[in-house]
This record gives structure tokens, C-alpha cells and sequence, in this order.
């Protein structure tokens, strides 16, 4: 095949990839090798390195370079942001010769990894963070020279467009996602980086902003206990191990019946580094004309069987007493049922959860 002919088939393929997410690890090795690299790196970027695709040669170092602290000390993302240069930039572009000789990422990490020198560039998207396109050479090869570069520029038109492709259609899936869920009956958001609003259907915008306000920073809760719980539960979605589904009580009000606000993390290959989509908030009123089935409580706040029961026993002014003799267990594994049940629904005391599956207003809310 000739070169005109391998470029042609290799812009066919960033063009593809821009409607099918999962080709870009393969893309990238493509551009890689294009260009005499060794793979390729996509990053989103938001403050920082906030999530990536990679090419297959990198599977083992992605995790360690953004979450060991890597990526927060690399100097190329800030001096490339500052540079505002709607193409490619290399190495020396950014940094002299002896910050590449001595910087600690360069020395400790890079080289550790056979990565000597990147050429790479920004993209903007519409949603104001930005895509960075990242391919490596092996130190062994030197810089990367200006005809690379000049290659690489004569394809960035076209990963822009691709890439703003694949942003848009991240964004309507999102929109499917919470349609979809609004043909159930539950008000749903996809929520982005730091809990910002993404998409939204119909009934979940019913609830703005008597229940939610759509803030600059991140969705709000009017509630304001339940909007602490919200702000803990988007804090900890980045960390490994954290519980799967996040789950919160918010009070009845005269415009509203008590609800539980789930969050749901987006992990692994549902995750769009385009979107940056990290959650799907649900939204599911509790019936106030009927304590919730234990069933129902289990699902609504993770609960155990025997704290989904304790629960129903308490939402329907059940004492201790009586339940610890009708599940024939004491008094303390009741209470300490009742305790971990308080600390799943994010309340502190009895007579919240009384009031919460009661549908009344929770005192001092």
C-alpha cells in the first residue's frame, strides 16, 4: 500500500472510531506506529487528567500513572494548556532540555517505562473540558521530529471532528439512558465530572428547583442533609472499593413525597471519556400512602434482609422490643440492625426513618 493510500485508510479509521468508542485503543496504536511511537494515550481532561483510553501496550501503566500521583506532577498538561496551540506540540516545545533531564516524572516514571519523548495536543469540547491526545517514543528514538509533527497536524482536523463525533453521540446515549428511565416513572440525570449536569429527562427536570438546582459546580439538593450525603457520595466515586450504588433519604415536603436519591457509578467500558459521565442519579418517590415493603427498603438503601425488616418494623412504630421478639433475636442485634440501618439511608436518629417512610417532613429538616 502506498503512503497516500495508508493515510487515507488510517483517517478512515479515526472517522470510524469517532462512532464506535471501543476502536480507539487500537486507533492509537495506529498512530503510534504512524508516527515511529510505541501507542497512544487519550485523555480527558478537566483540572487535570481525569480519566483515559489507551492503546494495549499501555494497559499495565495507565492505572499506576493516574493513581500513584503521576499524573498530578506531570509538567507538559499545564505548560501545553497555557500554550493554547491548536496543534501538536513536542517536548521541547513545552520544557527546556534541562527540565527533561531532571524532572521527577521524566526521570522516575517516564524513562522507567521506556517513554523518552511525546508529541501530543488538546482538543477542546463543547462541554469546556478538553480531549488530549498523547503518542510516546521510546527514548531509544530520540525526539520526535518536526515532519512527525507536521504529519500529525495534517491529521488533528480530523480527530477533532472525530472526536467532537464521538462527544455528541456519548451525550445522546446519555439522553437514552435517562429516557429510559423515564418511561419506568423515575426521574433520572447523567451527572459528569464532579457531579455537573449532563442530561436529564423530563421528570427529573420537573423536579428543578424545588428539589434540585442545576449548579455551576454540581447538581444541588434543596435538602440540605441530603445534599451532604450527595456531595460525600460524589466525592468517593473515583476511589477503588468504593460501595457500588450510594443511596439517600430526602424529606417530604408539601411540593413533594419523601424520595431516595440513588447514585450509580459509570464504570469501565460504559465510561465515555468524551461525556466524562460518572453517574447516573435516580430519583425514586416512596409511596407516603403505605409503608415500603421490606423488599422494596432492601432495594431502595442496600439493605441486609434483616435491616430491610427492622426498618418496615420501625417505619410501621414497631419498638425494639417487639421486633427482637417477633424475629426471635435480643434486643442489642435489633438495635444494632437499627444502627446500620440509620447509617445506609444517611439518617441519625429513630424518628427520622419513622417520618421518612411516613412521609412526613423530617424534624429539622
Amino acid at each position: 500500500m502506498s503512503d497516500v493510500a495508508h493515510l487515507e485508510a488510517l483517517i478512515d479509521r479515526i472517522y470510524e472510531a469517532g462512532l464506535v468508542p471501543s476502536l480507539w485503543p487500537a486507533l492509537l496504536g495506529e498512530l503510534g506506529a504512524a508516527v515511529g511511537g510505541d501507542g497512544g494515550f487519550l485523555f480527558g481532561v478537566r483540572d487535570g487528567y481525569v480519566c483515559a483510553v489507551n492503546s494495549v501496550e499501555y494497559d499495565q501503566i495507565m492505572p499506576i500513572f493516574l493513581q500513584e500521583g503521576w499524573s498530578e506532577r506531570d509538567p507538559l498538561l499545564p505548560r501545553a494548556i497555557a500554550l493554547n496551540r491548536a496543534g501538536f506540540v513536542t517536548d521541547y516545545d513545552l520544557l527546556t532540555e534541562e527540565e527533561i533531564a531532571t524532572n521527577d516524572v521524566y526521570c522516575n516514571f517516564y524513562r522507567k517505562h521506556g517513554i523518552g519523548y511525546r508529541a501530543g495536543t488538546l482538543i477542546p469540547m463543547p462541554s469546556g473540558d478538553s480531549i488530549a491526545l498523547v503518542l510516546p517514543r521510546h527514548q531509544d528514538h530520540g525526539p520526535v521530529p518536526q515532519q512527525v509533527v507536521q504529519l500529525l497536524d495534517g491529521l488533528r482536523p480530523h480527530l477533532a471532528r472525530a472526536s467532537l463525533a464521538a462527544n455528541r453521540l456519548g451525550f445522546e446515549r446519555a439522553r437514552a439512558q435517562v429516557d429510559a428511565l423515564q418511561a419506568l416513572g423515575l426521574p433520572a440525570a447523567v451527572l459528569r465530572g464532579g457531579g455537573r449536569l449532563l442530561a436529564a429527562n423530563g421528570l427529573f427536570d420537573g423536579l428543578i428547583p424545588a428539589l434540585f438546582q442545576d449548579r455551576a459546580a454540581r447538581v444541588t439538593v434543596t435538602d440540605l442533609a441530603a445534599d451532604a450525603l450527595l456531595a460525600e457520595a460524589l466525592d468517593t466515586l473515583p476511589l477503588p472499593g468504593s460501595r457500588t450504588v450510594k443511596s439517600m433519604p430526602v424529606a417530604a415536603t408539601a411540593a413533594y413525597v419523601p424520595m431516595v436519591l440513588h447514585v450509580i457509578p459509570v464504570r469501565r467500558s460504559a465510561r465515555d471519556i468524551f461525556t466524562q459521565a460518572t453517574a447516573l442519579l435516580v430519583v425514586t418517590p416512596v409511596d407516603r400512602a403505605a409503608v415500603p415493603t421490606a423488599k422494596v427498603l432492601q432495594g431502595l438503601f442496600d439493605l441486609t434482609p434483616a435491616e430491610a425488616r427492622v426498618a418496615r418494623g420501625i417505619g410501621q412504630a414497631e419498638t425494639i422490643d417487639a421486633l427482637a421478639d417477633a424475629t426471635g433475636v435480643n434486643r442489642e442485634t435489633v438495635r444494632s440492625q437499627l444502627k446500620a440501618v440509620l447509617s445506609k439511608t444517611g439518617l441519625s436518629r429513630q424518628q427520622e426513618l419513622v417520618s421518612l417512610l411516613a412521609g412526613k417532613a423530617v424534624p429539622g429538616s
